[in-house]
């Protein structure tokens, strides 16, 4: 019996954007590895991080769109966002900075 799977256009060409998107960063970032985060009904949260350090994160419209994404860009994807993948994401003064403010109630304005 034929696979009757419906395939939906409008998310296959979300995951392709995305997936693209995941592609960019690693390449520009000497390759990357990702997690992906249940937002509930706002979708997904893709966490990147390159392997120089830098991160960044973008937010697909459902998991399974975000799932999509990262299995197209080829990356690695971790369960989790555990202490060992943390690791390798470098943080600056200003990450620094805006984790105190928020943590001592916002931002100052120096």
């Amino acid at each position: 019996m034929a696979d009757t799977q419906q395939v939906d256009p409008k998310a296959e060409r979300k995951a392709a954007r995305l997936a693209q998107q995941i592609s960019s960063f690693s390449k520009a970032h000497g390759g990357a590895e990702g997690q992906v985060a249940y937002l509930g009904e706002r979708g997904a949260r893709i966490v990147l991080v390159g392997e120089d350090g830098n991160w960044g994160d973008l937010v697909a419209p459902s998991y399974e769109i975000a799932e999509k994404a990262v299995e197209k860009s080829g990356i690695t994807r971790h369960e989790s966002f555990d202490g060992e993948f943390a690791a390798k994401v470098k943080t600056g003064r200003y990450e620094w900075s805006r984790m105190a403010g928020i943590q001592v109630g916002g931002p100052k304005n120096d």
